[in-house]
């Protein structure tokens, strides 16, 4: 039990890393070219509610508050699991080289973070442009590059 522990933990610590990483970059793309921040994980929020029947409480403000907050919070717990799938498994023998290692972690951010809007209808990817693409892939990229390192600098579990 002990060498899960310590994967899902080292998992959840690589995915934290690349959460920040891919949210650093992800800014950093909104102050270069001056563009508002997207409202997909707000969208996100609203869509579970409808469709989970969970309401966000509160008069139309405090909704809209909470709702505002519970959007980048999903992003960071989709974040943290995405590598928690990573550090288990590493946990259950996987070692990737640097470069398949971040690009394992790229597309299993990728998928774990744009899968579930696709399914509930808040965005389509086939119908993105490059430039939407190259915004979405590049944050995840940075997610990949940091969560991989992580993964790699920490002590493998035994």
């Amino acid at each position: 039990m002990g060498k899960f522990i310590r994967a899902v933990a080292s998992g959840a610590a690589a995915g934290a890393a690349g959460v920040t990483a891919l949210n650093a970059v992800t800014y950093l793309d909104m102050v270069t070219r001056a563009r508002p921040a997207s409202s997909t994980p707000e969208e996100s929020v609203r869509k579970l509610s409808e469709k989970t029947g969970i309401s966000v409480p509160g008069n139309d403000d405090q909704r809209s508050n909470r709702v505002a907050g519970l959007g980048p919070l999903l992003g960071i717990g989709t974040g943290v699991m995405a590598g928690v799938v990573l550090g288990v498994a590493r946990g259950i023998g996987w070692r990737p080289n640097a470069v398949v290692g971040t690009f394992a972690a790229t597309g299993v951010a990728l998928l774990a973070g744009n899968a579930p809007m696709t399914l509930l209808h808040v965005t389509d990817p086939r119908k993105w442009s490059a430039s939407g693409w190259i915004s979405d892939l590049v944050p995840h990229l940075a997610f990949g590059v940091v969560a991989s390192s992580v993964l790699r600098s920490l002590r493998s579990p035994r």
